[in-house]
């Protein structure tokens, strides 16, 4: 039907009212917008005068043509980014843009039939600009799918730039206020760093997702980054990780300003505790002294050779020694706590207790040996003390 000449001239005059009615019909329909998707009250109104306009007009062209312009012919990608900045959903955006189609189609139903318009003529550009809103909305959620993700690449990066900075101590007292404020964080509270790795088959970009969940659930202030291998952040408190399969260090309190401190020590903890295949997330008072075994190989390697290694030519009596040598400064020094717990007779304790001084040339009863063996012991339990930094994930570029 389009091309007839007899109908060019009907369907101008329909097309100059409706052109004269565009301002009062998009006034209505911005009351409208604003009274039923609340999410377009943050969207300008100069703003929607100027896409009304545009869909307007291209309305009108199909309306003269009787053809749909191609789908790479909508230029939404602007408005689509426009929106999710404005955190206007999908849905919220469809709905307005049938509305306004829905709007230019009545006024041109009702105009068409008022100027005696063919009714051929009006089933077929009614057609058209169904077929309008259709191809339209199939374009507008594309480019609107493609701004969000877009949107959360950026702000993935953003948060991730400023927690590289704020956890190595880079950021200016203004650049740290300005992204408390944008990530909910706030300056005068104390916050501790974590450095947390995966255990298993779970990724680092699923374990941030994890630990942000509970950190939502506990209703506290958290902030994670998928940074390198390993995915840092400040939490307020210790989180509750429940049954995920992490390992991770924890800094002591401080603020934020400082927080670059913490993390150091974040990552002392995440060593020690990968050191000693742990799961869960430790911290200073957790671990103790214990991570000063992962921290100095060299003396462990020396107290290893000074302490258990001569137990080793023993065999599978050298194993028992080192056991019961174990239990005897777990229990405080209780020989028969010691027979009890290993269902041997508190003499069979004595004498490996006294094969192990005379092995190793020391006395269980000197202050320095309990230490040190306590240290011995704790370096046999790590990865080796050779392998325990190389444990570790990289430093943070």
């Amino acid at each position: 039907m389009p091309g007839q000449p007899c109908a060019a001239a009907p369907l101008e005059r329909v097309i100059a009212a409706m052109a004269a009615q565009q301002g009062q019909v998009g006034g209505r329909l911005h009351a409208e917008l604003t009274d039923h998707i609340p999410s377009y009250r943050a969207v300008p109104r100069e703003l929607l005068d100027q896409i009304w306009r545009r869909h307007f007009q291209r309305a009108l062209g199909v309306v003269r043509e009787g053809a749909v312009p191609a789908p790479e012919d909508f230029g939404e990608a602007e408005v689509a980014r426009d929106r999710v900045a404005r955190g206007v959903p999908l849905a919220d955006g469809l709905r307005a843009f049938r509305r306004a189609l829905s709007a230019i189609r009545d006024l041109f139903i009702a105009e068409a039939t008022e100027r005696g318009l063919d009714p051929r003529l009006i089933v077929d550009r009614t057609t058209c600009l169904w077929e309008l809103a259709d191809v339209a909305s199939l374009r507008i959620a594309a480019v609107h799918r493609q701004a969000e993700v877009e949107s959360a690449l950026f702000d993935a990066r953003r948060r991730a730039d400023f927690l590289r900075g704020l956890l190595h101590g880079t950021l200016s007292a203004a650049a740290i206020h300005s992204g408390a404020a944008i990530y909910g964080l706030d300056p005068s509270w104390p916050y501790r760093a974590i450095r947390a790795v995966p255990q298993g088959n779970v990724g680092p970009d699923a374990l941030e997702r994890s630990l942000e969940a509970h950190g939502r659930r506990n209703g506290r202030a958290a902030l994670f980054a998928v940074l390198d291998e390993a995915v840092a952040g400040v939490v307020e408190a210790k989180p509750e990780t429940g049954d995920l399969e992490v390992t991770a260090g924890l800094g002591p309190p401080t603020d934020l300003a400082a927080v670059h401190r913490s993390f150091r020590t974040a990552g002392r903890m995440l060593e020690a505790a990968r050191a000693y295949g742990l799961r869960g997330v430790y911290d200073l008072g957790d671990l103790s002294w214990r991570v000063a075994v992962v921290a100095e190989p060299e003396l462990a390697e020396l107290l290893l050779d000074r302490y258990l290694r001569p137990l080793e030519a023993e065999g599978e009596f050298g194993a028992l020694i080192e056991e019961s040598v174990r239990a005897y400064l777990a229990t405080g020094r209780h020989i028969r706590e010691v027979a009890r717990s290993a269902h041997v007779h508190v003499n069979t304790v004595r004498y490996r207790l006294r094969r192990f001084e005379e092995l190793t040339g020391t006395s269980l009863d000197a202050p320095d040996t309990a230490v040190e063996l306590s240290w011995a012991l704790a370096a046999r339990e790590s990865r080796t003390p050779g392998r325990a930094t190389a444990a570790a994930p990289r430093p943070l570029a």
